[in-house]
């Protein structure tokens, strides 16, 4: 099995490298933000794009998109005067680049001749109007997820993408990183490392923060307000905690990771069961406190029907927990899966096949083997050995959505397939609009391919 695997097998390294993936198997090293990439592509040939959305979501993208070589952004648009006025400033100051900054996406459409590409990363609930008008001007898309706040809405995107021939990547980042994707390819798809997995879980817990606010100087006025759909400006600020704009935690920290859960089983679920409430922002409309079952149906390594379950846990009122993570546990071995590199470790089972072999071919490298002295504190006869600790000999020194972005502009030049196009990202925001429907309902709900088709 190992003996026979390559890690040029599916052109992994090959491609990662050639992507400027900054991959490295050898021993992991502190991941380091490089500076921004020198525009050396000629002017010609650069991809010209607009953000769309100036926010704090916006300011992350637009720090990767900086880094990235043979791409130049000319326009921006916020409705914020603040918002766009800060990034406008900002470019020109860090970066001696000058943009067009617009109020109005639709005038910025109207006036940018000679755009290829636009980001969005506005609010949920204006991804399917900036995206689909995007897509309809000519334009390919990278929009953040959600999708959608509404399923009507995601399935808009699918259509407008596909009536248009043009490209929309959705920002489930995690599929293009590349310790993920090694994990899926390598370790779960040709070693099996872990054997059968039983289960899984995540979460991605929060500590309590304060409602943001805006001094008096910098707001807008009501009528600029509601002309783009808000209420006031507080709603505007907190957009997120209100259904009309946004889809709640496990919209906006759980559609990450169950995302994840969809893309390892490479299964939909079949079912959910979900618990939460308003129990501790009193003033907000969406859950603090989400926990969430999804229930799939897989088939063993020696080809056996089973069922495993995924646990999905959101808190907005505490940090505890142990970070944001991904945790896959088979009856061979587990993988805790992080962006965080610090928390990402491996496990082996101590009645699996050693892992020897995989040391030596730099699949997996060995961290920390159990103490002796650890049988003494054995608390109960039927407790589990302490578990050998590995880690994975893989990392990448670049911004966390970097290499997503890089993929959308190589499928831009005709290099690349996108790693999250809208129609694969809508099968897994469907079910975390379910898990919503789950807490309203108190119940479990079955998800039947019906829900998850566009």
């Amino acid at each position: 099995m190992a003996s026979e695997l390559d890690f040029s097998r599916r052109g992994f390294l090959t491609t990662a490298m050639a992507a400027g993936a900054g991959l490295a198997l050898q021993s992991a090293r502190a991941e380091t933000a490089p500076a921004a990439a020198p525009a050396t592509t000629p002017p010609s040939n650069r991809i010209r794009y607009a953000l769309i959305g100036c926010g704090e979501e916006g300011n992350v993208l637009l720090d990767a998109l900086l880094r990235i070589e043979g791409i130049e952004i000319v326009a921006i648009c916020d409705i914020w005067k603040y918002a766009r006025d800060r990034v406008q400033k900002g470019l020109k100051k860090n970066n001696n680049i000058e943009v067009n900054a617009y109020e109005d996406f639709e005038e910025l459409l109207a006036k940018e001749k000679d755009l290829q590409a636009a980001i969005v990363a506005s609010p949920d609930f204006w991804h399917a109007p900036h995206s689909n008008t995007c897509l309809k001007h000519g334009l390919h898309v990278y929009c953040e997820k959600m999708m959608s706040n509404t399923m009507d809405g995601a399935r808009s995107m699918v259509k407008a993408m596909k009536e248009t021939g043009k490209l929309l990547q959705i920002g489930h980042q995690r599929r293009s990183n590349p310790r993920y994707r090694f994990v899926l390819n390598y370790l779960l798809h040709d070693l099996k490392l872990f054997g059968r997995l039983t289960a899984a879980n995540a979460q991605w817990n929060r500590a309590v923060t304060p409602d943001r606010g805006a001094a008096k100087a910098i707001s807008m006025k009501p009528d600029l307000l509601a002309k783009y759909g808000y209420e006031d400006m507080y709603k505007f600020r907190n957009w997120r905690w209100f259904k009309k704009y946004g889809g709640g935690p496990l919209s906006d920290l759980g559609a990450h990771q169950i995302d994840i859960f969809n893309w390892f089983f490479d299964v939909m679920p079949v079912s959910v069961t979900a618990s939460g409430g308003v129990d501790y922002y009193k003033e907000h409309e969406w859950f603090d406190n989400a926990m969430c079952i999804y229930e799939y149906k897989l088939t063993s390594p020696d080809n056996q029907p089973y069922t495993a379950r995924a646990f999905y846990q959101v808190q907005t009122t505490t940090s505890a927990g142990g970070g944001y993570f991904e945790y896959f546990m088979g009856d061979q071995g587990s993988i805790k899966l992080s962006e965080n590199p610090s928390i990402t470790q491996l496990f082996r089972e101590a009645n699996a096949p050693d892992w020897a072999e995989f040391i030596q071919k730099n699949y997996v490298m060995l961290k920390k083997s159990p103490a002796a002295a650890e049988a003494d504190v054995k608390v109960d006869v039927r407790e589990s050995k302490v578990l050998e600790t590995y880690a994975l000999p893989v990392t990448f020194n670049k911004a966390i959505h970097q290499p997503h972005l890089e993929n959308f502009f190589d499928a831009i030049r005709g290099k690349a397939k996108l790693n999250c196009p809208a129609d694969e990202a809508f099968r897994s925001e469907s079910v975390i609009h379910k898990a919503s429907e789950a807490i309203a309902a108190r119940k479990t709900l079955e998800i039947t391919p019906a829900d998850y088709e566009a």
